[in-house]
């Protein structure tokens, strides 16, 4: 207790500095806004703000990226309570009684249960990073390169499993993935290899243009060809207050949010999306009068919303503690991480303390901010949504392609995003998801160092995974999860997951 204490000391003495709370601050309000915005998430924002990070300091990159992500997970909220459009996946939910909500004339208390229950389960979800981190870490410490890849290969079966759609898809998205990231030079031979003679392909295909391709291009195209039907609840948001009687309705639904989010935001594939699916399913299933969602219940508000902003904070747990990523998100923070010159995992903890703690500390910091700032800022953001998109969207094309640009100055790179936006869209058309293939993208080159280190340990003995028993065990579960998923009634019950009536 007394290291958590101190720790924390040292986390708040890094983090409540001017310019730590300035940045936080930033990417508190750059993240709601582009929550605010359909069809813009976090992915893409972050991608497109990396470059101006790279001359900050690592602990207030960071800081301001974190803010960036739990900003959009709230932000999300706004445009599916007034709009009927989830600013983000993670709000998809939310709109069915937000909405219903918002045209009964209760749009403020939505949005005040919706703000309350994120900060409550951000809290919650801090506290169990910081308690959770340590322990982690040092079991990470006896992890070899054998373990880190069946690690590895265990994450991206899981990605597979609480994917969207098709396991076939998601399995098609991750090879896609993997082979993209062999794109550049081999490190070992240091010849080069899939890069078809072309020099800018020489250190690979950069993580940022596939992010901001597949994420943001192929969103903003898609909403494009949708058209701008929008009917915005102007004049009707007040009393952003709950009532008594609201609080004591939500309150069991934020609870229970919050411990499933904060589960299922550790596990690979999309917590934030799986969470709020699967607390709204959750609250439907145990309520008595389950006909009342869909229908403006504040329950079916309270649980996904509390349930996202804690399956946002607890997916830095894996990040911090094994340098894993579990969802897109998290593997955009890895780049920047390695950018910054940090390597992802428990060395971290010891070798940048401060970094670590104030990273924790800043969270805490940012979901206060989001509740102070926020819910007096629903005007200006409301005046943001009558903009019309055709005006919006191409005003976002053209800071994504400065953004793109200003990563080495290369008009190669405008062109690698925009073949990726058009790919993005032919996924969309598709139904493919496009985040197994960027956890496959980011994982693929750390899965090939640590195979390549293990073999070499072993003198090329595959059987060094099985030998070892803690990659025999990581394995293991990969496989019986392959074996489970492919199962008629589980794939029936996957599908059913994701599907709201």
């Amino acid at each position: 207790m007394e290291s958590l204490i101190a720790n924390l000391s040292l986390g708040l003495s890094v983090a409540f500095t001017p310019e730590a709370l300035f940045y936080c601050l930033l990417g508190c309000l750059l993240g709601t806004l582009i929550g605010v915005l359909p069809g813009i998430g976090p992915v893409a924002t972050i991608a497109m703000l990396l470059p101006a990070t790279f001359t900050l300091k690592p602990e207030l990159a960071l800081i301001m990226l974190a803010g960036i992500y739990y900003g959009a997970q709230y932000g999300g909220s706004t445009t599916a309570i007034l709009v009927n459009l989830p600013g983000e996946s993670s709000s998809v939910v939310t709109a069915l009684d937000g909405y219903q909500m918002a045209r009964k004339g209760r749009a403020g208390a939505a949005l005040g249960i919706a703000a309350l229950g994120s900060f409550f389960a951000g809290t919650v979800a801090t506290v169990l990073l910081a308690v959770a981190a340590p322990p982690l870490a040092q079991i990470a410490f006896k992890f070899g390169p054998a373990e880190y890849f069946s690690l590895m290969t265990l994450g991206l079966i899981a990605a597979v499993v609480l994917a969207h759609g098709s396991v076939i898809k998601a399995i098609g998205m991750i090879l896609l993935g993997l082979l993209l990231g062999l794109v550049g030079t081999d490190v070992n031979s240091g010849m080069a290899r899939f890069n078809f003679s072309i020099p800018e392909l020489s250190d690979g295909i950069g993580f940022v243009a596939v992010a901001m391709g597949v994420f943001g291009f192929a969103e903003i195209i898609k909403n494009l060809e949708q058209g701008e039907e929008r009917e915005i609840f102007v004049n009707k948001v007040k009393n952003l207050l709950p009532t008594k009687q609201d609080i004591k309705d939500a309150a069991p639904a934020v609870l229970r949010g919050t411990a499933l989010g904060s589960l299922l935001g550790i596990l690979p594939g999309g917590g934030a999306v799986l969470g709020s699916f699967s607390a709204y399913t959750l609250e439907k299933k145990i309520a008595k009068d389950a006909s009342q969602f869909g229908k403006g219940d504040i329950r079916g508000v309270a649980a996904p919303e509390s349930a996202n902003n804690a399956a946002a904070q607890t997916s830095f747990i894996p990040l911090l503690t094994l340098g894993i990523p579990p969802n897109p998100v998290m593997a955009l923070m890895v780049g920047a991480m390695i950018i910054q010159g940090i390597q992802p995992g428990p060395q971290v903890m010891t070798d940048k303390p401060g970094l670590f703690w104030g990273m924790i500390v800043s969270m805490w910091i940012g979901n206060l901010m989001l509740v102070i700032l926020n819910l007096p800022l629903i005007g200006m953001w409301i005046k943001l949504l009558t903009v019309p998109y055709r005006l919006l969207y191409p005003a976002i094309l053209v800071f994504c392609c400065i953004g793109v640009y200003s990563l080495s100055n290369s008009p190669f790179d405008v062109v690698v995003t925009a073949a990726f936006g058009m790919i993005g869209y032919i996924f969309i058309k598709l139904e493919c998801e496009p985040a197994p293939l960027l956890l496959g993208f980011i994982l693929g080159p750390m899965m090939e160092e640590n195979l390549r280190r293990a073999m070499l340990l072993s003198r090329g003995d595959p059987m060094t995974f099985i030998n070892r028993p803690l990659s025999a065990t990581l394995l293991g579960i990969a496989l019986l999860l392959l074996v489970i998923i492919m199962l008629p009634a589980i794939r029936k019950k996957r599908e059913e997951a994701f599907v709201e009536d």
